[in-house]
């Protein structure tokens, strides 16, 4: 009996811990590297938004690429705040704090990832604009017009975005208040999947996009200014622009393109989550860039 009674325990176990919506589902190695690339973000991504704003206070002028950077910071310092979280929950593999707080951690990763694309869009778009001659300077001409840019985008996000997020995000699925960052059960419904395969299929096609349009004015650039363009400064103003572009391939493509595969196989093995996770973490990586634009003197 006493046997018995101890096989039975450990097929409990077993069942608990292999159920991603009531246990801690992330092995050894995946936790470790959650840990690892989520305190690079705090580290770099705190950094970098610090340096970035004591540079930023220095400029008189308010372009909209400026603009856009000024944006970049705030966006990086939200979710570097909310990195210490995470980094507890996979640290001691517990969730302590409520429900509606693990739903705002989690979408805030989702919120960077997507603004950080937006505003690195813009950017690319703004330079562009000037390359092309269409505009010589893309500027605000009062910084209440630069306010009212940054504050659309943001009422959008607080009024659009955050609600739905907030009120839907984890509805339908029922989930252990001790764990978090698991709404999977979610994918389970036609209209989420859908909204899922739009946004893969348009981050991927805007990627190609501005890569595309981007090797065609290295090339133009390359061509007009014939053997000398290694040295000339409007080449490697270009190749600035690619740095861009290469973050989004890095960081925010590898996510999107899993994603696709995840979400047609996420109810036949549990593991799948957990790769998720570290896919989901490498686009918070895309806050180092601040830094990287300080080290960099751009």
């Amino acid at each position: 009996n006493m046997y018995k009674e101890d096989f039975r325990n450990m097929t409990e176990e077993n069942r608990n811990s292999s159920d991603p919506s009531s246990a801690f589902t992330h092995n050894n190695t995946m936790s470790a590297i959650l840990i690892t690339v989520y305190s690079v973000v705090f580290a770099g991504g705190g950094i970098g938004s610090i340096t970035m704003s004591f540079v930023l206070v220095k400029m008189n002028t308010l372009s909209v690429t400026t603009t856009a950077i000024i944006n970049l910071v705030v966006v990086h310092s939200l979710l570097v705040f909310t990195v210490p979280f995470r980094l507890h929950y996979y640290v001691n593999k517990k969730w302590v704090f409520k429900m509606p707080f693990c739903k705002t951690v989690s979408a805030m990763v989702h919120i960077h990832m997507y603004l950080t694309f937006l505003f690195y869009v813009i950017t690319l778009v703004i330079r562009w604009l000037i390359f092309f001659q269409w505009k010589i300077k893309v500027e605000f001409y009062r910084k209440l017009h630069a306010i009212a840019a940054s504050a659309a985008v943001w009422l959008f996000v607080m009024v659009f975005v955050v609600p739905v997020l907030y009120f839907e995000y984890g509805r339908s699925g029922s989930y252990e208040i001790t764990t978090c960052f698991m709404f999977h059960q979610e994918l389970q419904q036609g209209s989420v999947r859908a909204l899922n395969y739009t946004i893969i299929v348009v981050v991927a096609c805007i990627t190609c996009v501005l890569l595309g349009l981007q090797i065609f004015i290295l090339v133009k650039v390359s061509r007009k200014l014939s053997t000398s363009f290694w040295s000339h400064q409007e080449f490697w103003a270009q190749v600035k622009n690619l740095i861009f572009i290469c973050v989004i391939i890095i960081c925010f493509l590898p996510y999107h393109l899993f994603r696709a595969y995840y979400i047609q196989h996420v109810s036949e093995f549990g593991q799948l989550e957990s790769y998720n996770e570290v896919f989901l973490s490498l686009t918070a990586l895309s806050c180092l860039d601040l830094l990287s634009f300080v080290l960099s003197g751009s």
